[in-house]
């Protein structure tokens, strides 16, 4: 690079860091256009808008309906965000609350009033009802001439297309009625028969028309009528003091890893440092763009891709200074380390890009949500490494800074015989993760396996008038005490009601007596009347559907990982130790979770997801430099040889990665809220033990299934030779 070109990349790096930064931080006109803090967020740490809805009838609703209600009305209202919640209140209402939004009104004029949907013929015979009917969507398109189109898309169940199939084979060129509510809403008529369970309605006026009717007809496919009960605008249900300890957690901690990269890696550390600002600053203007809800969850799929991105920079200079040590010019070091790195770190985001893809277009709610954010942060950090840094370090060399000591030296290692422990490792794996089996099994027989918060068994809902207007501070450092005091749990969600004084506290199931303990001890402290405290019994806001989606979600994300790098690797036994290590982080920590008792809340899925994205990517950082030593491997070579120099050889990215990484969440669990610190917490756990799974345990299995493997056909030859013979 010559050295004009070489002052115009620092330069511009200067600017964009400076734009950006100026972006995240102030952002444009009198709104504010691309700060964070105009990032939506989720109920957990905004608020948003509260609507409760009862089933319309005298009889009491079946589990099995409301259940399927719940869960239709979550894939509705996922339009709004991917962190939206949906639960049961008592035996006859649902709650859906929407984070990021203000207006109750508009939101229950598109989302529509729930209630019956059928479709009849001119007959009055009904073809199919609201339950036969998946989805329906607006549809946009253009006819031979150029004109505009609208239309409605129709799926429908399997059961649904087999009756319309019928229906609209015996009645073409007659209409169908689609009656909402005993009301027709439109008549379209049949000019085909539809038999593939997938139905258009054309001739739609304009866009909103189309739209209104596919949302009638969405939210009539519902197994329940309901009626609206009340809506509210409530406040953040972790408090204000979430946002800001986060916020302060993350930036301690990224100066932290900035100052640990400076020393470590000197010039190179710089250059990291500017690259991770950069990274950083375009992750929340990113955010903003692309109108991504942040959650906790969400928290923890940027930790992941930050600790990605400093491990992508830790890769590449580890890299340089074992270039520089084989005795190549600086330059020529530069050239080679980014190129070396560079199957390692495409491998490991890719393999970890694979999962978030999965979990996205799979899961629902909260894991949509870590999806989006993770995946959003691995691509954002392979352009920071890849091509910001490798830009910056050469500009920097033409600019002068030619010196070794600038950039270091590799210094020649003793080679750690990991193997010659490897039955230890074993061992201390097993009993880490029969750990847990055995402490749920202790667990159940005194009530649940594990601590299950509100989020996966439900709890009660307690609504509170107070005599006066608390803030969320005062509610955050006044009442919280008082409810942990008798709930003995720091998992509590509280919401302000904007506009009044009422706040709705939710906790895990109370008892009667606790429900009257609370009365009491609110009444004592605030001088509330008891008499206007009301609870109610809520259902879990993480459906058994939504657990079942994300389990499979998380199954299908593992075998396409386990191809991907039996692909790449051309070995599938790299492909089932790296899946067996990744298993292994997942037990251990969920072992953590029953033996300290820690709360399992909606952000325990985003921890496992976090580990199991770690996990792997750590593995395939180790494995990539196992292949590349099997290439140069010496006949005076063992195996066991090019395992032990491998991990020796990554030992030092392992330990850096891994306390950049642990940095960033031990920030959170210092400065957070109770809640945040039972997500920190288990999270760090999962970070020390994918550290220790990488280096003790995945060479180990590779090795051992490698060796097994050659003995095998060493015995077939020997059988085969003796048959020649």
């Amino acid at each position: 690079m010559k050295k004009n070109r070489a002052i115009l990349v620092v330069v511009l790096a200067a600017l964009v860091l400076g734009l950006l930064s100026f972006t995240a931080g102030i952002g444009f006109g009198p709104t504010g256009t691309g700060s964070a803090k105009n990032i939506k967020t989720g109920l957990d740490l905004a608020g948003g808008v509260s609507i409760t809805y009862q089933v319309v009838g005298d009889e009491a609703p079946s589990a099995e309906d409301m259940a399927d209600t719940i869960y239709k009305l979550q894939q509705r209202v996922d339009q709004y965000s991917t962190e939206a919640q949906v639960y049961q209140e008592g035996s006859d209402r649902i709650n859906i609350e929407i984070p990021g939004v203000t207006d109750a009104n508009a939101i229950l004029e598109d989302l529509g009033k729930p209630g019956s949907l059928e479709f009849k013929t001119q007959d009055g015979e009904v073809v199919i009802t609201g339950i036969d009917v998946e989805t329906a969507s607006a549809q946009a398109g253009a006819d031979e001439m150029g004109n505009k189109q609208y239309s409605v898309e129709l799926r429908l169940t399997d059961e649904g297309a087999k009756k319309f199939g019928e229906a609209t084979t015996n009645n073409i060129g007659k209409p169908i009625y689609i009656i909402y509510n005993g009301e027709t809403i439109s008549y379209p008529t049949v000019e085909s028969a539809i038999t593939g369970g997938v139905a258009y309605i054309t001739k739609m006026g304009s866009q909103e028309a189309a739209e209104s009717l596919a949302s009638y007809i969405r939210i009539g496919s519902l197994s329940l009528t309901l009626e609206e009960l009340r809506s509210n605008v409530v406040g953040a249900q972790l408090g204000e003091e979430a946002i800001s300890t986060s916020l302060l957690a993350g930036i301690i901690g990224l100066i932290i890893v900035i100052i640990f990269m400076i020393i470590v890696y000197r010039v190179p550390g710089v250059v990291a440092s500017i690259s991770l600002l950069i990274y950083t600053t375009l992750m929340l203007v990113m955010l903003n763009a692309f109108d991504i809800t942040l959650t906790l969850s969400g928290i923890a799929g940027i930790i992941l891709s930050i600790g990605m991105a400093v491990d992508a920079n830790v890769i590449i200079y580890a890299r340089i200074r074992e270039e520089i040590a084989a005795d190549k010019s600086v330059k020529a070091s530069i050239q080679s380390g980014f190129q070396k790195a560079l199957s390692a770190i495409v491998d490991g985001n890719i393999t970890t890009l694979i999962a978030a893809a999965v979990l996205g277009l799979m899961g629902m709610g909260s894991i949509k949500g870590f999806a989006q954010t993770l995946a959003l942060g691995i691509v954002l950090s392979m352009f920071t490494a890849l091509v910001v840094s490798r830009l910056l370090m050469n500009a920097l060399f033409a600019l002068g800074v030619k010196d070794e000591k600038y950039y270091g030296r590799q210094k020649e290692r003793k080679v750690i015989n990991f193997l010659g422990k490897k039955h230890i490792f074993f061992v201390i794996s097993i009993v880490l993760v029969l750990a847990g089996p055995l402490t749920m099994f202790v667990h159940s027989r005194s009530g649940g396996a594990l601590n299950y918060s509100l989020e996966f068994k439900g709890g009660t809902s307690t609504d509170v008038t107070f005599n006066e207007d608390l803030t969320i501070a005062d509610i955050d450092s006044q009442v919280k005490p008082v409810v942990q005091e008798i709930t003995n749990d720091a998992n509590i969600q509280t919401q302000k009601v904007a506009g009044t004084n009422q706040v709705i506290i939710k906790t895990r199931e109370l008892s009667l007596d606790e429900r009257e303990a609370l009365n009491t001890a609110l009444a004592d402290k605030f001088g509330v009347d008891e008499s206007l405290i009301t609870a109610e019994s809520i259902s879990s806001t993480i459906s058994n559907e939504m657990r079942s989606d994300a389990i499979i979600a998380v199954i299908i994300a593992t075998i396409c990982m386990l191809i991907y790098i039996w692909f790449r690797f051309k070995d599938i036994r790299f492909a089932t130790s790296a899946v067996i290590a990744l298993v292994h982080d997942v037990l251990v920590v969920l072992a953590f979770y029953a033996i300290a008792w820690v709360s399992v809340g909606n952000t325990f899925i985003a921890c496992m997801l976090t580990i199991v994205g770690y996990s792997i990517n750590a593995t395939i950082v180790i494995f990539d430099r196992i292949r590349e030593n099997m290439k140069l491997m010496q006949k005076k070579d063992t195996i066991a040889d090019v395992v032990n120099k491998s991990i020796t050889q990554t030992l030092t990215r392992s330990i850096y990665t891994s306390f950049t990484t642990f940095v960033m969440v031990a920030a959170l669990y210092i400065l957070g809220v109770p809640s945040i610190q039972e997500f920190a917490l288990p999270l760090m756990v999962g970070i020390l033990c994918g550290a220790y799974s990488s280096v003790c345990i995945t060479g180990a299995l590779w090795y051992v299934m490698k060796t097994k493997s050659l003995k095998k056909q060493d015995e077939v030859k020997k059988v085969t030779s003796k048959k020649n013979k």
